[in-house]
């Protein structure tokens, strides 16, 4: 059975004209049980994530300053969040929703968390709407409580994971590959161990030929053994932060490829969900739900 993190906390509600499109974590489960895709039963509520976990990639010195909501007022500007108690617990939430989902990927073959995929978080600081870093943490729990030896992060949010790609840049068990925006936020780029910078209105066709050229090369060379999916919605061409110029279908196909090659090469997958911003909700919340579906017909 195919398992889901999602947590009512998923849905904490932000200021009135925030930005942040928090609703879809309420719709997005909504939108797959009503379809019949999923059912309650193939939800969890994650915990909270235990300390020791945040700690393999985190310094304490900045997690106790965000647990105890002493963050600078220019810290919490890079966040791009008003900070909270809530908040924060939401967060640490999000982080054992990605590392259960891990887990039981290494059963079911895929794990699946309707959050997460907070890459531009640093071990001593969070950026662009990211606290802490859950595919940093899952990789480290996998490595360290499961004797993973190669995690593969696969990165397609339009932004490019600085956060993940600074905190593994020295170590051999983690192989960082973002596929992003040359144009978009962040506008100073860390160096992944594979980074594919688009250029702005890419399409459809160059995205996918150029993930198809890269994709297989990369199974073949890293060999890892477990893979971590970060799939952002944010490369629709009708995405407010986004700059290229995919289709709901061409980000659907993106996803097939993706799970696909994990399925077919026997490797587990852990799917957390990036972001997405589009101007009509509808088109976050279908493009999102294509990654369940593909999941749910590839493997089950």
């Amino acid at each position: 059975m195919l398992k889901v993190a999602w947590s009512e906390i998923y849905a904490h509600p932000l200021p009135e004209g925030h930005r942040f499109p928090m609703e879809k974590y309420e719709l997005l489960p909504e939108q797959l049980c009503y379809e019949g895709t999923l059912s309650s039963e193939n939800f969890f509520a994650p915990d909270r994530a235990q300390k020791k976990w945040i700690l393999e990639v985190h310094e304490e010195a900045y997690l106790k300053k965000l647990t105890s909501l002493s963050l600078s007022s220019s810290e919490i500007r890079r966040t791009g969040f008003p900070l909270s108690q809530a908040l924060v617990d939401r967060e640490i939430h999000i982080m054992q929703g990605s590392i259960m989902a891990a887990v039981n990927a290494l059963e079911a073959g895929i794990g699946m968390n309707i959050a997460g995929g907070t890459h531009h978080a640093f071990s001593d600081r969070g950026e662009g709407f990211c606290l802490l870093n859950d595919i940093a943490i899952t990789a480290a729990h996998l490595i360290r409580a499961h004797g993973i030896q190669k995690v593969l992060v696969i990165d397609l949010d339009v932004h490019q994971g600085n956060g993940t790609a600074s905190i593994f840049e020295n170590n051999p068990k983690v192989f960082t590959f973002s596929m992003h925006g040359a144009h978009n936020y962040p506008l100073q780029k860390e160096k992944s161990d594979l980074d594919i910078p688009l250029k702005d209105h890419t399409g459809d066709d160059s995205y996918l030929n150029l993930l198809k050229q890269n994709l297989p090369a990369l199974l073949d060379t890293v060999e890892p053994d477990f893979i971590i999916f970060q799939s952002g919605v944010d490369v629709l061409a009708t995405d407010k932060l986004g700059r290229l110029g995919m289709s709901i279908q061409g980000c659907r196909e993106r996803d097939r490829l993706v799970l696909d090659a994990a399925k077919r090469n026997q490797i587990p997958i852990m799917c957390c969900m990036g972001g997405g911003y589009a101007r009509k909700i509808n088109d976050i919340i279908e493009a999102h739900a294509n990654t369940f579906r593909l999941a749910r017909e590839i493997f089950f």
